[in-house]
C-alpha cells in the first residue's frame, strides 16, 4: 500500500497554508499580492507570534515528512528572519510582503519529499 496519496495530501495542506501567509490577497493598482503574514503583523507582538506558529506548522510537517536536517535549518531560518524583521513596525510588514518566507518553505518541502 503507498502512502503517496497521504503526503501529496499533507504537501498540499502546507502549500495552501504558504499561500494564505503570503500571497492569498491582491493589493488593486499595484499588481502584487500578499497574505495574511504581513497583514497580522500590523497587530503588535500577537500578529506576529500568530503568524510565526503558523509559519512553523510548515517546518513541523517537513520533519514528520522526514526532510533532512540541512532543509529543516533552512526553513527554520526562513522563519526566524522573518519573525524578526517582521516584528519592525511598518518596515517589518513590508519586508513580510515581498520576503514570503513560507512560500519558500513549501517549496523546500516540496523538493525534500519528491520521489527520486
Amino acid at each position: 500500500m503507498s502512502h503517496e496519496p497521504a503526503v501529496a495530501g499533507r504537501v498540499a495542506r502546507a502549500r495552501r497554508l504558504a499561500e494564505l501567509l503570503d500571497s492569498s490577497i491582491r493589493v488593486p493598482g499595484l499588481g502584487i499580492r500578499v497574505g495574511l503574514d504581513p497583514v497580522l503583523g500590523l497587530v503588535p507582538v500577537v500578529g506576529d507570534l500568530l503568524t510565526a506558529a503558523l509559519s512553523l506548522f510548515i517546518v513541523v510537517e517537513a520533519y514528520r515528512l522526514g526532510a533532512d536536517r540541512a532543509t529543516l535549518a533552512r526553513m527554520l531560518a526562513h522563519v526566524a528572519v522573518d519573525a524578526t524583521a517582521g516584528s519592525v513596525p511598518v518596515v517589518g510588514d513590508l519586508f513580510d510582503a515581498t520576503w514570503k518566507a513560507n512560500v519558500r518553505n513549501a517549496d523546500l518541502l516540496e523538493r525534500a519529499v519528491a520521489p527520486e
